[in-house]
């Protein structure tokens, strides 16, 4: 039996009862599934109507089409609202959207996520708060959001912080892409499934509402690049100054160097200092929602303090690829202005 569950979410979120699961398929497959603002409500919607539904033993989520997950937020209105001066707008969308990831991370009952195919940004902020994280051959997963004026947010930093050694700094600073055997190894997922297992395991899912259904099915990905360059990575990410990092990274000669280089030199300078302070921050941090709330203080502000509108224009809107950024290089960044980003907001925090 298939139950429909309305919700805020539209035609982009289908949220559903079937058998023992709770289901939620993102469903906007032409952007790649990417997260708009009502699909975000949706999800709340959907975990708030069946966390005391005795019906429902867990949730699955999975997505349509079979190129991605989830690849990002929709940040166009981001862009569109902010470039007309509302800047409230950024902070209404984001706010409501780390509530979202911080109940999917705390909620009681077990939390499914099916990744087959690409996960970025915001759809990390969803597949990556489950409590049993599958991800399959198809999986490409990244945090590139220095390279558009913002920060790996989403709880980003939480799970970036928790990765061993330094490799949270290396895919939160260069949006690295990385496939199923790293995303398990860096603390993104849980389980390799091969994608054509998907809809079996899913059926298997409903039917039970045993999360024991996944080890059934579950094996070994092919090897990931992360051990092999973890020395390397540890070594060269080591501390809060990216310029420090560029100099160990210069000093490598080695194609993976010279692509991280390359790639904190193409993103915001701002974006890339104040990452490395908001993971030191989230690796001292003892719950989610305090890392929500430090990220939030970026986010809130990167509309009109910050550089996001002229990193999407450059990436998203016009796709010159040639942000003009304020701040042109790492050097140029005062300590003060990172702390302005990153200090409380005169509204008060946000309250999760």
């Amino acid at each position: 039996m298939t139950d429909i569950i309305p919700t805020r979410g539209g035609d982009h979120l289908i949220v559903r009862r079937i058998g023992r699961a709770g289901r939620i398929t993102m469903n906007n497959p032409k952007a790649l599934n990417a997260l708009t603002y009502d699909m975000s409500l949706g999800l709340e919607d959907a975990l708030d109507a069946w966390r005391n539904d005795p019906a429902v033993d867990l949730i699955v989520i999975d997505a349509s089409g079979d190129r991605a997950f989830g690849a990002g937020g929709d940040v166009k209105e981001l862009y569109t609202r902010g470039k007309a001066g509302d800047s409230a707008y950024a902070a209404g969308f984001f706010g409501d959207e780390y509530r979202m990831n911080a109940a999917l991370s705390t909620y009681a009952k077990p939390i499914v996520t099916m990744v087959d195919g690409i996960v970025m940004g915001g759809g990390v902020g969803v597949s990556g708060h489950g409590s049993h994280r599958v991800v399959s051959e198809k999986t490409v997963l990244a945090m590139p959001e220095c390279a558009i004026g913002l920060v790996p947010d989403v709880g980003g930093t939480w799970l970036l912080a928790r990765g061993p050694g330094r490799v949270g700094e290396w895919l939160g600073l260069t949006g690295a892409r990385v496939g199923a055997a790293d995303a398990i190894l860096s603390g993104f997922a849980d389980s390799f499934v091969p994608s054509a297992a998907f809809p079996a395991l899913i059926a298997a899912l409903e039917d039970t509402g045993e999360v024991a259904e996944i080890a059934k099915v579950a094996g070994d990905p092919a090897p990931g690049i992360i051990p092999g360059l973890r020395p390397e990575i540890d070594r060269c990410f080591a501390g809060t100054d990216p310029i420090l990092i560029l100099r160990r990274l210069d000093a490598v000669d080695a194609d993976w160097a010279k692509s991280a280089a390359k790639a904190i030199r193409r993103s915001c300078p701002l974006s890339i200092w104040c990452s490395l302070e908001l993971l030191e921050r989230a690796r001292h941090a003892t719950d989610i929602r305090e890392a929500l709330m430090h990220e939030f203080r970026f986010s809130a502000r990167c509309t009109d303090e910050g550089e996001f509108l002229e990193g999407v224009r450059a990436q998203l809107v016009d796709k010159d690829r040639n942000p003009q950024w304020a701040a042109a290089e790492l050097i140029d960044i005062t300590p003060d202005k990172v702390a302005s980003m990153l200090a409380p907001l005169p509204g008060g925090d946000l309250k999760l």
